[in-house]
């Protein structure tokens, strides 16, 4: 096929962990190997004042957390290397199930102290479900943590996947000497460095006396009992069996001090898949097919201050891309060309002239774009699995400044398009309700909408217990419900019926009572 040298250089991929693992520090050493940038920023000290490059957003820097997904793509040893970031704090989680829909394979960061945590968890199970493959990071091999043949078990128990390590640390903690790079059978030996890529010794035969030299007598016997015991253990690595998602390579580092990075990246490149084929409800769609579709996963407003612009982020699941062609938008059902398309690294943009399958694009977007929309050469198809969940925190949003509704109203609408919350309008008073998943979101939006839009909102509270999407093949049952429960009915941003139930015993009553009615927590259905 014309394209297929082309797609089969492209590696897309999360990175994904629990809050603090060291997600973001991984991403920074990656792009460090990658040569797109050539010093990391330490994310977590405010003495220094560059933060991490994929934390560009203000409130990102002040808090030292990822709070949205980004996108950042370099090249590799001839390949095309596209990661997204994503936030790990579980008020975010929307934004990182819906990046795992425009992956074809996940980092999973492991903290060697704390181990698998509950969010990790999570996500996993959202690999799970769409047969995703993994590969597990366990960072912060410079401080002390658990037993590494514990925390295998503890991953293969937690995480419900088989594990083969490629890499074994020598040590931990301050006594850390490096690791051993079982996939390409050599060792390497770091001195610390935050800042610069540190350069390493091989070794090519684990039986070499050359090894005593270097880590001393007890830890080379140490270190070969490991090896030979990791060999008797576990099963041989066999490349098909994790890209079917039955098996994850583990690796031990620190992405702080660029320990075992580069090894993770070699193998990375090596053994991860290239794009997919991805499920649309008409048909599967193959990579190398040469007409051009896409799916939009993600909208972020203002991610240039001084523009007030939307972009849209487009995954790229067949065929070439090209600048000025015309592409049929499905739900407008109108062709559109795209002049200014724009590759990422952060925040900076710039504009290209086509791209591949299993490339991620930004699109200028004037109010175009939903989380979901469809883009093709001219067939009619609608890729899936792009759900908005039912938020668990409802507050009402309230303007502070009667003489900045306009720039209120324009926040709202291009916050909620980003999928950071969702909006819903009472039909009873007419008062706006931002719905959430996590607390930490209100404060996001409150902030951006000062510092991004200029307008100031407060919260009050309201009592609500989960929103529900609407359905009935019974009009009647639907107006006799919309009447009795008139005080709690709201419409979403695509004016739909959503009804606000205040507990969870109201609202299996109201289940109960009107069985002609389906009750939907997802607003995909």
């Amino acid at each position: 096929m014309a394209y297929s040298e082309e797609i089969r250089k492209r590696r897309t991929f999360a990175i994904v962990s629990h809050p603090d693992a060291g997600k973001t520090t991984l991403t920074e050493k990656l792009l460090l190997f990658g040569g797109a940038i050539h010093v990391a920023g330490a994310v977590k000290s405010n003495k220094i004042r560059k933060t991490a490059t994929s934390d560009w957003m203000e409130i990102e820097k002040q808090r030292g957390i990822s709070v949205a997904t980004s996108v950042m793509a370099f090249d590799y040893t001839g390949h095309k290397i596209t990661i997204l970031d994503t936030p790990g704090h579980q008020d975010f989680a929307e934004d990182t199930f819906r990046t795992l829909t425009a992956v074809d394979s996940v980092i999973i960061v492991i903290d060697a102290a704390k181990g698998v945590e509950a969010q990790t968890r999570k996500l996993m199970e959202v690999c799970r479900m769409r047969k995703t493959p993994v590969i597990v990071f366990v960072n912060k091999m410079d401080r002390e943590g658990k037993d590494p043949f514990d925390l295998l078990d503890e991953i293969e128990e937690e995480l419900s996947i088989h594990v083969r390590p490629l890499s074994w640390p020598i040590e931990m903690g301050q006594r850390f000497k490096g690791v051993y790079d079982i996939f390409q059978e050599k060792l390497e030996l770091y001195t610390p460095s935050k800042q610069y890529v540190t350069e390493s010794i091989a070794f090519k035969d684990i039986d070499s006396p050359g090894l005593e030299k270097h880590i001393g007598v007890s830890l080379a016997v140490k270190l070969r009992e490991d090896l030979e015991l990791i060999g008797g253990v576990y099963p041989a690595f066999e490349v098909e069996r994790y890209l079917k998602g039955d098996i994850a390579p583990v690796f031990f580092g620190s992405a702080l001090n660029n320990f075992g990075v580069k090894e993770l990246l070699d193998c990375f490149v090596r053994i991860a898949p290239s794009p997919r084929p991805v499920q649309a409800i008409e048909r599967t769609v193959e990579p190398e097919e040469e007409p051009f579709t896409g799916f939009v996963f993600k909208i972020h407003a203002n991610m240039d201050p001084n523009h007030r612009s939307c972009i849209a982020f487009v995954k790229i699941c067949s065929g070439r891309f090209e600048r000025n062609v015309n592409y049929k938008h499905i739900r407008f059902n109108k062709m559109m060309r795209f002049s200014s398309p724009t590759a990422f690294m952060a925040q900076k943009k710039e504009t290209v002239d086509e791209a591949f399958a299993g490339d991620i694009i930004g699109l200028p977007d004037t109010g175009n774009f939903k989380i979901g929309d469809t883009l093709t050469a001219g067939e009619e198809l609608h890729f899936k699995g792009l759900p908005s969940f039912s938020p668990e925190m409802f507050k009402y949003i309230e303007n502070t400044d009667p003489m900045k509704s306009k720039q209120l109203n324009k926040g709202i609408e291009q916050l909620t398009d980003e999928g950071v919350a969702q909006l819903f309008t009472n039909q009873f008073n007419g008062r706006r309700i931002i719905g959430t998943v996590g607390q930490l979101q209100f404060e996001v939006i409150q902030y951006r909408l000062l510092h991004e839009y200029g307008a100031q909102c407060k919260w009050d509270p309201v009592g609500l217990y989960k929103a529900c999407w609407l359905e009935s093949d019974n009009a009647q049952a639907l107006e006799n419900f919309k009447k009795r429960k008139v005080q709690y009915l709201a419409v979403d941003k695509e004016g739909r019926d959503v009804y606000l139930a205040d507990s969870a015993y109201v609202l299996a009553m109201a289940q109960q009572d009107f069985p002609d009615i389906r009750f939907h927590f997802t607003s995909e259905f």
